[in-house]
C-alpha cells in the first residue's frame, strides 16, 4: 500500500520577484473570503474551515514555501522569522534572498510550539503533516487555544482532518496567495502576483509540445522503495503544464512510497530528481545508475536526469521558475 506523506526530510526531523513587478494581470482563483462585521477582521477558509482573522503582525514561516508567499506579496515587514530545517537550500540562494536578510532566521530545525511561543508569534504559515503535526504537538487546533494564528498550504490540505480541501497544486498556490492577501489586506498585490504566474504557466503551456506526453517518474528519495509524486502535489502539475506525464498521476495522493516493479512497468524517459539541500541529487542519480531496479530504465540509459530545486518541488511561487526551467528541458529532450 502506498504511504501518503511529504518529501522525506519533513517526515524525520531570473528572479521570480521582477517577473511578478512587471506583469500587472490581475487572477482570480475562487478563494473565499469575507469581511467580517467586527473591524480589522476577516474570514477566510484555513483548509476547508472558515476562520476569523485579524492582520497578524509577526508572522512565522516555516520552510522556504512559506516565506516565499510572504515576502512576494510584499509582507516582509510583517514577518517576524522563519524556520528553516536542512532539506531547504540556502536561502541566499532565494530570489528573496535580500528579504530573508531582513528578517531573523529562528531555528534550523522542524517547527514546534514552543518555538512559537518564545518569539511571540501572531500568525504561523505550514503545511499540514510537515511543519503542523500532531506528534510533535504543534497543529492549528493547539495554536488556537494558545491565541496564535495559522494558516496551511492548500496544496496539503488533501488528508487535513475534518476540514479536507482538494484542488489541483497550482490552483492550491494561487488559492494561498489570495486567502493571504485577504488576511494581510494586500488584496490587489496578491492579484498582481497570481495574474503574473497564470500568464507564466500559460506561457509554457503553449509551447509544450505536442502528441503523446512522455512519461516522467520524479525521484524524490528511497532505496528499498522509492518515494515520489502523487497527483496532489506541484511537480504534477510542473510535468503536465510542460507536456509531459507523471507515471503515477493516477494515485490520488501527495508525497507516497511505491514500489521500483512499478516504476519499470511505466519506463520513463525522464527522470526529475528532487534536491534537497541535505541530499544532494548527484548521488541520487548515482544510485539509480547502479541499481539493478533502475539502470536499464529509458531515462537512465539515455541520461535524461532533471534536477528539481528543493522549494521549486514544494508549494511556494518557485514552483513556476521550475515549470519553466522543466518545460525548456522537455522541449530540447524531444529536439
Amino acid at each position: 500500500m502506498p504511504i501518503t506523506g511529504f518529501p522525506r526530510f519533513a517526515r524525520r526531523s531570473t528572479a521570480l520577484g521582477s517577473a511578478l513587478a512587471a506583469a500587472l494581470l490581475l487572477g482570480g482563483c475562487g478563494a473565499e473570503a469575507e469581511p467580517d462585521a467586527e473591524a480589522g477582521k476577516v474570514t477566510v477558509d484555513r483548509c476547508g474551515e472558515p476562520v476569523q482573522y485579524t492582520t497578524p503582525e509577526r508572522a512565522v514561516a516555516y520552510e522556504g514555501g512559506s516565506a516565499d508567499k510572504l515576502f512576494s506579496l510584499g509582507l516582509t515587514d510583517r514577518v517576524h522569522g522563519y524556520v528553516m530545517p536542512p532539506a531547504n537550500p540556502p536561502v541566499e540562494e532565494s530570489p528573496w534572498a535580500s528579504e530573508y536578510a531582513k528578517v531573523k532566521m529562528l531555528s534550523d530545525d522542524l517547527l514546534n510550539k514552543e518555538l512559537v511561543v518564545a518569539a511571540k508569534s501572531d500568525f504561523v504559515v505550514a503545511g499540514w503533516n510537515s511543519g503542523f503535526k500532531d506528534e510533535r504537538g504543534i497543529t492549528p487546533e493547539i495554536l488556537d487555544r494558545l491565541g496564535i494564528q495559522s494558516f496551511m498550504h492548500t496544496e496539503s490540505c488533501f488528508n487535513y482532518p475534518k476540514y479536507p480541501e482538494k484542488v489541483t497544486p497550482f490552483e492550491a498556490l494561487y488559492t494561498d496567495l489570495e486567502r493571504l492577501g485577504k488576511i494581510f489586506k494586500v488584496e490587489d498585490r496578491a492579484g498582481e502576483v497570481v495574474g503574473a504566474l497564470k500568464k507564466r504557466v500559460a506561457a509554457v503551456e503553449e509551447k509544450a509540445p505536442k502528441g503523446d506526453p512522455p512519461p516522467v517518474f520524479l525521484y524524490d528519495s528511497g532505496t528499498d522503495r522509492p518515494f515520489t509524486a502523487g497527483n496532489q502535489v506541484p511537480p504534477n502539475d510542473i510535468i503536465k503544464s510542460a507536456g509531459g506525464r507523471n507515471v503515477f498521476d493516477g494515485l490520488d495522493q501527495r508525497w507516497t512510497q511505491v514500489n521500483w516493479e512499478a516504476v519499470a512497468e511505466a519506463e520513463p524517459e525522464a527522470v526529475i530528481v528532487l534536491d534537497y539541500g541535505d541530499q544532494p541529487a548527484q548521488k541520487k542519480i548515482d544510485f539509480l545508475r547502479k541499481s539493478p531496479h533502475t539502470k536499464e530504465l529509458p531515462a537512465v540509459r539515455k541520461n535524461n536526469f532533471f534536477v528539481l530545486d528543493y522549494n521549486e518541488g514544494i508549494s511556494g511561487p518557485r514552483n513556476i521558475d521550475g515549470l519553466e526551467k522543466f518545460a525548456r528541458y522537455l522541449r530540447d529532450l524531444g529536439n
